[in-house]
């Protein structure tokens, strides 16, 4: 689990400063700086669907086990 949370912590702090910086410092604000606050708000945009889930029916019989794959 902190395999997963720790990137996206990371990453949605990086956005946030960008943001923060364009927003209250934009005469020092760069490429980077637009290109990630950009880049992280089109993220946003992904629908909800392309989040992986894991139907009832097909829940892995060991809860420590992460079940990754999605069969019809």
């Amino acid at each position: 689990m902190v395999r997963r949370w720790v990137p996206a912590l990371v990453l949605g702090g990086v956005w946030w400063w960008a943001v923060l910086r364009l927003l209250l410092k934009p005469e020092h604000a760069g490429v980077v700086e637009g290109a990630v606050a950009a880049g992280g708000w089109g993220l946003s945009l992904l629908p909800v669907h392309v989040a992986a889930a894991v139907r009832p029916d097909q829940v892995a019989e060991d809860p420590e086990t992460e079940r990754t794959d999605i069969s019809t």
